[in-house]
């Protein structure tokens, strides 16, 4: 949450002793991060000071302009020409008003008010019909205070002429984001309790009221007071102020609300939002008389309860809200009057002619606070600060400081009786600490002495000796375990404090996770081969998986079902990733030349007899569209093939090393019957890959261009893969090349030969390349030339023609012997 602190409202409770940019770095590394410092003021400098109208006269060539002189401690006054409004209501009472306003000389630098951007702009002397203006007489928004821009801002009577606006009003603003459930910060009086701590600056408590002062019934003779629901409203406070005169608050209340971002309204409104800011506690005032009135002249009765079924409320913002039966209301006799913690009705709201005011000051669970404002889209101040936690100790203290101020500043007078339910008090958390335990956290060792002297000041009361017992404050609802008082001792000891040390302990046994290893490495292979990687579902329709297979209808029995689907598209768990993976490439071929993709994920298949599912790991490929992009430069065209996958198989393999690895014919659905393999690895099957056949890409709404697919089965893949693998030694010793072309049966697969080869010319036959396979005419019927080129190299010497010569007719003898092969001369 943001929050917004004045240093001058925070010194009215600690002693500010560092400069804002150190304050601001010493909150933020002790846990409150202080995001930005505003500067009020400080573009003003010696240009803009408190200044005193002494004459107010028409424009002699403009009914709608003033002459206007303003004396500022100068030797003579200067002369404005101003616009401005309240100006020609100031005319009416003047002399016997003689206002005090915020004076810009010329050089200041102010906002333009009539640009967009409201960018600074350096104010000049200028000639206004005629006259010389020789300075402005500012409105707030052009001293950069509010958006107010209506008239010129006029300054309290006692506003010393002559003095730097600078030094009058100027002021530094700590922004802050307060994250987490920390109610006990979004306060000046919890901010200045850390700076206390942090600085060793005494916290002064005496703006706050003593409650032992004021009489505390359950029962006051004012108000009748019932909980109905005490699990979601643990207390609740009335006070009553009699004779109030509403009018505006005080300039230097409203200044302070303005800082924080509050629009001021009128003395008691203001009042309580203040009240709220300086001390966390959420406060609302009722007009009594209204109150009154809706209870037919009688007592009034303050009702809290859960709202019942179909109930409505106007709230102040004239929005008609519809409630529910788990939230919280504040009502009386006639209905509903306000949602509590949130916001009030309008039906009891505070006026202009508003002479009594019941202020209400409770404490609301947090959970249910927190449900109601966001079911009804009403996020307010009070519901931010009741939603993390507030303190129920602190309602009454709270209602007693705007009733203070509203005796002072609205005439009003004080019923010395408070109204106060508090069924069930909390119970203060006492917690154990070993200093030792202390030390095992941080790694330091911190004195008895130490500790006590971070945690009393820091509210927390301290008793013990050895193992010290830590009575938690109210405020502090975050607190409730020995290690969030060790963290509280760090934070105001001081992170920066903490010696760099080693370990001083044996590291734990490592065990590596060789799935995890592995999929992560099948992934940087994946990608470093140019692949895009996808995650899709693992919930599907079924009828997705029946397509791949051309079938109308699906063995449901097949599959894990899902308890409370959100739809039928959803309703089940997958059973191969490659419906997800066409449902991808469909919408991304709608924009992309080219898709090449990944997935790694699991398979769900229901086990007989088990609650859950084997849930193997498997991983998909597909690749279409455009081989290469359009460019000018030459390039190969067409669309991807079969061919192109099974290279970036033969790539991904050989990444992972794997040997004897085979791509064998198959004529496996999903695959196009003449355009598919199956992938084996020394007789272990993987998977398939293969040209998507035609009927299926229809029906999964593909384009009319070759998607080759594959999807292995990642759990055996890394069960096989190498993890150490040995490097082959890089002979310097020339190598021999030669040519050798057989002649065989055409029924062979050349996937049968090659392996043959490599096996009989090891270990001096390096290479076997398949370059040229011909069946024209110098064959015979039903025969085919294979022409290989083959390596030979030794890593200890050059070889001679003789010992490759020897390897050769091993060679050709191996495949006359197996394939009827003769030699091609």
């Amino acid at each position: 949450m943001a929050l917004q602190t004045p240093l001058s409202w925070l010194q009215d409770f600690v002693e500010l002793s560092m400069a804002p940019t150190e304050l601001a770095e010493r909150l933020t590394t002790a846990g409150l991060e202080v995001e930005t410092i505003e500067k009020i003021g400080e573009n003003w400098g010696e240009y803009c000071v408190v200044g005193q109208i002494s004459e107010i006269r028409k424009h002699p060539k403009a009914d709608a302009l003033n002459l206007v002189d303003v004396e500022f401690g100068a030797d003579k006054p200067i002369t404005i020409v101003t616009g401005a409004p309240n100006i020609r209501e100031m005319e009416k009472t003047f002399p016997d008003s003689v206002p005090k306003v915020a004076l810009a000389l010329s050089g200041a630098m102010l906002i333009d008010a009539h640009h967009e951007d409201q960018p600074l702009k350096k104010l000049k002397p200028a000639k206004i019909r005629g006259i010389a203006s020789e300075g402005m007489l500012c409105s707030e928004l052009e001293l950069g205070l509010s958006e107010e821009h209506v008239g010129i801002f006029i300054l309290p009577e006692d506003a010393p002429v002559g003095t730097l606006l600078q030094d009058y009003i100027g002021d530094n603003t700590l922004h802050f984001d307060i994250k987490g459930g920390f109610s006990h910060l979004l306060s000046m009086l919890g901010i200045a309790r850390e700076i206390s701590a942090l600085t060793g600056q005494k916290l002064d408590k005496s703006v706050l009221p003593d409650v032992s002062k004021i009489e505390v019934l359950e029962q006051p003779p004012f108000v009748e007071l019932e909980i109905k629901d005490p699990d979601i409203c643990p207390r609740y406070t009335a006070l009553l102020i009699r004779n109030v005169k509403i009018g505006p608050s005080p300039f230097w209340m409203q200044q302070r609300l303005q800082r924080i971002g509050m629009r001021p309204i009128n003395n008691i409104v203001d009042i309580t939002n203040y009240v709220m800011l300086e001390l966390g506690q959420p406060l609302h005032a009722f007009d009594y008389d209204k109150l009154i009135e809706r209870a037919n002249g009688e007592t009034p009765k303050i009702i809290v309860r859960r709202a019942n079924k179909g109930e409505t409320l106007l709230t102040l913002d004239d929005v008609e809200r519809k409630l529910d039966t788990d939230m919280l209301m504040i009502t009386d006799k006639a209905g509903l009057i306000a949602i509590g913690g949130v916001m009030g009705g309008g039906g009891s709201e505070v006026s202009d002619t508003t002479t009594n005011v019941l202020l209400e000051s409770a404490n609301f669970e947090f959970l249910n606070n927190r449900r109601t404002s966001q079911v009804l889209k009403l996020r307010t101040e009070a519901s931010e600060r009741f939603g993390k936690q507030v303190d129920p100790e602190g309602t009454l203290q709270a209602a007693l400081r705007a009733a203070q101020l509203m005796e002072k500043h609205s005439s009003g007078t004080l019923e010395k009786i408070a109204g106060d339910l508090y069924p069930q008090p909390k119970e203060t958390i006492t917690l154990e600490l070993d200093p030792h335990y202390v030390e095992r956290l941080l790694g330091i060792k911190l004195s008895i002495k130490k500790i006590t002297e971070i945690l009393n000041s820091l509210e927390f009361e301290v008793s013990g000796k050895n193992i010290l017992k830590i009575n938690v404050p109210s405020h502090r609802k975050d607190v409730n375990i020995p290690a969030d008082l060790v963290e509280e001792i760090v934070r105001v000891f001081g992170y920066e404090n903490l010696p760099a040390t080693l370990l001083d302990d044996e590291l734990p046994p490592q065990h590596s996770n060789r799935k995890l290893e592995g999929t992560e490495r099948v992934r940087d292979i994946l990608v470093n081969s140019g692949m895009d990687e996808i995650i899709t579902y693992s919930m599907i329709d079924p009828m997705d998986e029946a397509r791949l297979s051309l079938e109308d209808d699906i063995d449901i029995e097949k599959f894990v079902p899902l308890k409370n689907p959100l739809s039928q598209e959803r309703s089940h768990l997958r059973r191969s990733l490659l419906s997800g993976a066409l449902h991808t490439a469909r919408s991304n071929l709608r924009f992309l030349d080219k898709v090449v993709t990944f997935e790694v994920g699991s398979v769900f298949h229901p086990l007989k007899g088990r609650k859950l599912p084997d849930e193997p790991l498997r991983l998909s490929l597909l690749v279409s569209g455009l081989r290469s992009p359009q460019s000018w430069m030459e390039q190969t065209e067409g669309y991807y093939d079969f061919f192109d996958l099974k290279g970036i198989l033969e790539h991904f393999f050989s990444a992972l090393h794997f040997k004897g690895l085979e791509f064998r014919k198959s004529r496996k659905l999903p695959c196009h019957p003449g355009r598919c393999a199956q992938i084996l690895v020394n007789g272990n099957e993987l998977g398939f890959a293969g040209e998507l056949h035609p009927k299926i890409r229809e029906t999964f709404e593909l384009p009319e261009k070759p998607v080759c697919i594959a999807e292995l089965d990642l759990d055996l893949i890394i069960k096989l893969g190498v993890e150490n693998h040995q490097m082959e030694f890089i002979s310097n010793f020339t190598p021999i090349f030669e040519d050798l072309a057989f002649v065989m049966d055409a029924s062979f697969p050349v996937e049968a030969v090659t392996p043959v080869i490599l096996q009989t010319g090891k270990p001096l036959l390096r290479k076997a390349t398949l370059f040229d396979v011909y069946d024209g005419e110098q064959v015979d019927v039903g025969k085919r030339s294979l022409a290989y080129s083959l390596t030979f190299q030794a890593t200890d010497r050059t070889l001679t023609d003789n010992e490759v010569g020897k390897i050769r007719n091993k060679i050709v003898k191996r495949l006359q012997h197996e394939f009827q092969a003769t030699l091609r001369t």
